[in-house]
């Protein structure tokens, strides 16, 4: 889904807009600048194994689970392959 771009980042981005308007899963984009880093770092960390909440790989794309990385906001503690935040 996509906010209007007028609207400041972290508003798009913050817990409760994300429970309230994401699905299961959300893109690598979003879930990287909602963690605070580009896309291109998003996907760098995916292949490294290094992205700090769960992800899915579904046939060639991937995909964040949205309660992995709603955990990972509120806590500021990465979930998953030992990633520091």
């Amino acid at each position: 889904m996509r906010i209007q771009e007028s609207e400041p980042a972290s508003a798009r981005y913050s817990p409760a807009r994300i429970r309230a308007t994401w699905n299961g899963t959300g893109s690598v984009e979003d879930a990287a600048r909602a963690l605070g880093f580009s896309r291109a770092k998003g996907y760098e960390l995916i292949r490294r194994g290094r992205f700090p909440c769960r992800v899915l790989r579904i046939g060639r794309s991937s995909r964040v689970v949205t309660a992995s990385l709603l955990r990972v906001l509120e806590s500021g503690e990465p979930e998953y392959n030992d990633s520091c935040t």
